[in-house]
């Protein structure tokens, strides 16, 4: 139902400049989630930061010379196409899955994997559950509106088992009712499992299965119809990808346009045709203003519960880098931030109808 309600609202193709409207606000609006770590999260002071916010602020900082120039709007997952289709946001940027229905029925452009994840299961230590294949009969907590719900029904029906789905429209009220013992187990992607495990009671009393039963690239969204705003929104991505395997970081930027190497001087030198943007140069800016999500243990940082849980135990996936520094959600295994030599993401992207 929800995915039906959300293609009534969105397969009008978007003919309305985006980026004219962007400049004329003076603030880029990113659909995010209600808070999801190491993705998106606010700290007590609604400062946001992760791996989406990272993206949404490179946008700004190639449109604005400034990467503070973002809005951050939530959402949960039931209605966040209506969000994106109705021009509440300019982009979305919270953790949803590409898939070759959303593709092809909701009027919107599936820009580029910022995550490659896979969904999988929690359980309570206690039950002595070790594999998925144990969860016949059991009650399992799941958000709506997700290819959660459908990989789950086919990963038991595949295997033979029956069990009791218990459905929440946000996914803090679906933790919430498994934290308190109504599920058996929770399914989501594995990388907000091992992030949101952290922020239990007594997180060593839940354990991850070791199953992965979906390919879930996590992708970033906008409205079709508009090639230009899409065509800025890949290659702000592109650039952050080029600029990690460059080594170019905020703090070396200027330092770098010396560089005799062809593909940096490419990135921040050369002039750049058809985007719309400020001076045309939308690498070195971006390059500039980006900064890191910056570790919570670093002197006079205020962070949430939720950023200081996932800072936890994190092992970096690459260097730490000013430019575009991001953590492993699942401790070295398994999905992770889509860097230079990560783009089996994009060999793999999910045809999966849902």
């Amino acid at each position: 139902m929800a995915l039906a309600a959300a293609v009534a609202l969105t397969t009008t193709v978007a003919i309305a400049d985006t980026l004219a409207d962007v400049k004329a606000r003076g603030r880029l609006l990113c659909g995010v989630s209600e808070g999801t770590a190491g993705f998106e999260t606010p700290d007590a002071n609604n400062e946001w930061s992760g791996i989406d916010v990272d993206y949404c602020r490179a946008i700004a900082a190639a449109i604005f010379n400034d990467a503070k120039a973002v809005q951050f709007i939530t959402s949960n997952s039931t209605v966040r196409w209506q969000q994106l289709g109705s021009r509440e946001v300019d982009v979305l940027a919270r953790t949803s899955t590409w898939t070759m229905t959303r593709d092809t029925t909701l009027g919107l452009t599936f820009v580029a994997p910022i995550y490659y994840d896979g969904q999988g299961f929690m359980v309570h230590k206690e039950t002595g559950i070790a594999s998925a294949l144990d969860l016949g009969g059991a009650t399992l907590c799941i958000e709506a509106g997700t290819t959660t719900e459908l990989n789950a029904a086919d990963y038991f029906a595949a295997n033979g088992l029956e069990y009791n789905p218990v459905t929440f429209v946000t996914q803090d009220e679906a933790y919430k009712a498994y934290e308190e013992g109504r599920c058996d187990a929770f399914t989501t992607d594995r990388s907000a499992l091992a992030g949101n495990r952290l922020l239990l009671a007594v997180p060593d009393d839940h354990v991850l299965l070791p199953e992965v039963i979906s390919k879930e690239p996590l992708t970033s969204v906008v409205r079709q119809g508009d090639d230009l705003w899409f065509k800025i929104n890949r290659w702000v991505f592109n650039a952050m990808l080029e600029a990690e395997e460059l080594g170019v970081s905020s703090a070396n930027v200027d330092e770098m346009l010396a560089s005799e190497n062809p593909g940096i001087r490419r990135l921040l030198a050369r002039p750049r045709q058809g985007l719309g943007l400020p001076r045309d140069q939308a690498g070195r800016q971006l390059c500039r203003n980006l900064r890191s999500q910056r570790r919570c243990r670093q002197p006079g940082r205020s962070c949430s519960r939720r950023q200081r849980a996932v800072e936890r135990r994190r092992h970096p996936v690459r260097a730490a880098d000013p430019l575009s520094t991001s953590w492993s959600l699942l401790e070295g295994q398994g999905p992770q931030w889509l860097s230079a030599s990560g783009v089996r993401a994009g060999r793999h992207l999910s045809g999966r109808v849902g």
